[in-house]
């Protein structure tokens, strides 16, 4: 298919999307919808090497460049959850903290 964009034509080809087993039935508002996944994934993301304020970065690295340190071991989701909370938890306790010191400060209690 040829497009025009600014007035610089290209050729634009459409990927063929692959779809997989599409046995699963289920209703949304009281119609029959069979439900879809595709094999691969539909658009490509970059793996460019970029530059940020003079810091090298990969946009999508591949495992082979990633390093085992780098690597985090599988978590259950109960370790997963307890650590979301206990994140939450500590963001509110700072956040009351600032709070409470400004309004220390406010107040003059404190320099």
């Amino acid at each position: 298919m040829k497009l025009t964009y600014r007035g610089v034509s290209y050729e634009y080809n459409a990927p063929q999307v692959e779809y997989g087993d599409a046995t699963q039935v289920g209703k949304y508002r009281g119609l029959d919808i069979r439900f879809r996944k595709s094999n691969k994934a539909l658009v490509l993301q970059p793996t460019l090497d970029l530059l940020y304020r003079g810091v090298a970065y990969t946009a999508n690295p591949t495992p082979a460049t990633e390093t085992q340190t780098e690597q985090t071991p599988a978590q259950s989701v109960q370790e997963r959850a307890r650590v979301l909370m206990m994140n939450h938890h500590r963001s509110e306790k700072q956040r009351q903290q600032s709070m409470l010191t400004r309004s220390d400060q406010r107040m003059g209690l404190s320099h």
